[in-house]
């Protein structure tokens, strides 16, 4: 059986070399391919690949944000990350525990590679992407479900996060959508853009104008061009008033 493969560069020429290549096995299928990060993300919850070969520096979403997003779906890929950079941009993630290929990409260290990928289990995809991401750039994209299509919001379009047992909604500049994502993992991911007002909601520092009181006395915070107001929980009062004062 035939490993289903997705390839994702911007450039087509990149992606044609990649097929050439490929072009004299029957052991790998090419089963889709995409120009850009966003594109990936729905390509591979489409084709459910075996294998992504990635491209690093991509507009929309660059490659070490795909991984990211990747880690954190069931049965992820195993990932090749494919660069025209130098060995000062693999320092981001661990060269030994991921694959990576240099371009021009040549056919026998890209068997290799594949052939390496292929032994991999599912469990080790899963940790090898988890250890990308976490040593990825910061994060600029949330990823939702909407309608049976990937939709893609910019972190800076995010006024904020408000968990309801496990479904965490996003509120931001076009309205709002649910996802899965835990807002622990949130607030690791994005803790020096958003903050902690409560047990169940982050908020873009950016967003906060500063706060107000109600008839009974609980606190909350003001938000920039929306008339939401979140409630500051005692535990965090301190740290929003601090927060306000001194921006």
């Amino acid at each position: 059986m035939s490993i289903r493969i997705l390839v994702v560069d911007d450039e087509e020429l990149a992606r044609e070399r990649i097929k050439k290549l490929l072009s004299e096995t029957d052991e790998y299928n090419i089963c889709a391919e995409a120009e850009n990060g966003a594109e990936a993300l729905m390509m591979v919850e489409r084709h459910q690949p075996d294998l992504v070969l990635l491209d690093i520096s991509m507009p929309v979403m660059d490659g070490l944000e795909v991984a990211k997003h990747l880690a954190g779906i069931d049965s992820p890929p195993a990932v090749i990350f494919t660069t025209a950079y130098g060995e000062y941009a693999l320092e981001a993630f661990s060269t030994k525990a991921t694959g990576y290929l240099m371009k021009p990409i040549r056919q026998e260290q890209l068997l290799q590679s594949l052939a390496h990928a292929r032994s991999l289990n599912r469990v080790q995809r899963s940790e090898i992407l988890e250890k990308t991401g976490d040593n990825a750039n910061s994060r600029k994209h949330i990823c939702a479900r909407m309608r049976g299509n990937l939709e893609l919001i910019p972190i800076e379009d995010i006024y904020y996060f408000q968990a309801d047992q496990k479904y965490v909604t996003v509120k931001h500049k076009k309205g709002e959508v649910i996802i899965e994502e835990s807002l622990k993992s949130l607030e690791t991911d994005l803790s020096d853009r958003f903050i902690r007002i409560h047990r169940n909601a982050l908020v873009a520092k950016s967003r906060i104008t500063g706060l107000s009181k109600t008839d009974i006395g609980r606190i909350r915070v003001t938000m920039d061009k929306i008339e939401d107001e979140l409630e500051v929980s005692r535990r965090h009062v301190a740290e929003i008033r601090r927060f306000v004062r001194e921006r």
